[in-house]
């Protein structure tokens, strides 16, 4: 090798770890997003005088903007170029932040979170695609610790937005800064991550269609991980205060420690996979949160139901990284497969909390997590469907192209 070409190499492998760590900052700025966001929901409810179900109702619409606009994320990518459009999308998800505590009513709410959920959706698509590019060329999994700077992210957010309730400042003040602030830092860390370009003469990718069939069974993994998540979110708190009758204290710290430990769990995640593949990784975890999940239906005390939780959050933590990573290699159309996941994922996390609550409602909250434990089992036996979700392994196609648009991309 010459002088030239190795200058060359040396300057391309610097360029491709300047862009893993602006896709790690990207996620954590979408976490932030989301960590503030989920803080201020009760000023903004109080604010509105809305109900418990009208709230509910609002609440539903990022997930339906979500699922609406994730496949445009393709087509944006094709016309603008990976790096321009993620920085378009990023800045648009930060800005929509700005907008739920400005709506005068309702009908105006549910449309700036229609507007929140649809940039959500298409900036979660372009930056794991592009994640799964600077993964497939450093030829070693990162996509665990990129979700787990998304929920570094979402805690660092959480906790901003704790202090601006704490201090009683306005939900509208504290959110348009914080929209202003991640907005700045969006735009100028995506000056590093890769620009991948189409071929112009090759045709755009379709503005709506629907996923295919690889993209389905995949999802179907993510689902099981993602309605875990949800459910142990949303109602570990509730299970710990009204079957286990503790303090309030003792619940919030379960949510706590359950978000914490799955940040954890998906820091070191891509160690795990590196050392034991991601089929091996993904049975395993599934066998801890299924033991995690009977721990909670068969506990006598807060303790070992902690316990319960703890080890669902490390057992689920790496599924849905590695479901992306996997849906980004599994065909031609990386951005379709990608979209279809994260639909599939997204439906997901907006049924499990109302599913839980209907379960319970009709048996008890006991045997809604009883449904949970029956689906971490599921991540035992549907592993194998994450075959090619790590560089190197049967599937996977290292240094191919995983840009949201088509196979003919080049980096610029």
């Amino acid at each position: 090798m010459d002088g030239t070409a190795e200058a060359r190499e040396i300057g391309q492998r610097k360029e491709v770890r300047r862009a893993r760590v602006a896709v790690a900052v990207v996620f954590a700025v979408h976490g932030a997003v989301t960590g503030n966001f989920a803080t201020r929901v009760p000023w903004i409810q109080e604010h509105l005088d809305l109900s418990a179900g009208l709230l509910g109702l609002a609440l539903v619409f990022p997930a339906l903007g979500a699922s609406v606009t994730m496949p445009l994320a393709g087509r944006v990518s094709h016309r603008f170029g990976a790096r321009a459009a993620l920085r378009g999308l990023i800045a648009l998800w930060c800005l929509s932040l700005a907008l739920p505590p400005l709506a005068p009513g309702l009908v105006w709410l549910c449309g700036a979170l229609f507007v929140y959920g649809a940039s959500a959706g298409m900036a979660d698509v372009a930056m794991n695609a592009l994640g799964v590019e600077v993964e497939s060329r450093l030829g070693r999994s990162i996509m665990s610790g990129l979700h787990g700077m998304w929920s570094v992210g979402a805690l660092l957010g959480s906790a901003a937005g704790t202090l601006a309730a704490h201090a009683d400042a306005d939900a509208r003040l504290h959110l348009g800064l914080a929209a202003a602030v991640l907005t700045v830092i969006g735009a100028v860390v995506c000056h590093w991550v890769l620009d991948l370009r189409s071929d112009p003469e090759e045709h755009p990718p379709p503005r709506f269609a629907l996923p295919p069939r690889s993209a389905l069974i995949i999802g179907a993994v993510g689902f099981c991980a993602v309605f875990a998540e949800g459910a142990s979110l949303d109602w570990s708190a509730v299970y710990l205060r009204d079957v286990l009758d503790s303090s309030p204290a003792v619940a919030a710290a379960c949510t706590t420690a359950f978000s914490c430990t799955m940040a954890a769990a998906r820091l070191v995640g891509d160690a795990a996979v590196g050392r034991f593949g991601a089929v091996r990784t993904v049975r395993a975890g599934g066998v801890l949160s299924t033991v995690g999940g009977l721990l909670v239906v068969t506990a006598t005390g807060p303790a070992l139901a902690i316990t319960g939780f703890g080890l669902l959050g490390l057992g689920i933590a790496v599924v849905v990284p590695l479901a992306f990573a996997a849906a980004g290699r599994s065909g031609p159309a990386p951005s379709q497969a990608i979209a279809g996941v994260a639909t599939i994922t997204y439906t997901s996390g907006l049924i499990a909390p109302a599913a839980m609550g209907s379960i319970a409602d009709l048996t008890s909250l006991t045997a809604s997590f009883g449904v949970v434990t029956v689906l971490a089992l599921g991540l035992v036996v549907g592993a194998g469907v994450l075959r090619g979700s790590s560089p190197g392994q049967p599937g996977t196609a290292p240094g191919g192209p995983a840009d949201v648009t088509a196979p003919s991309s080049t980096p610029r």
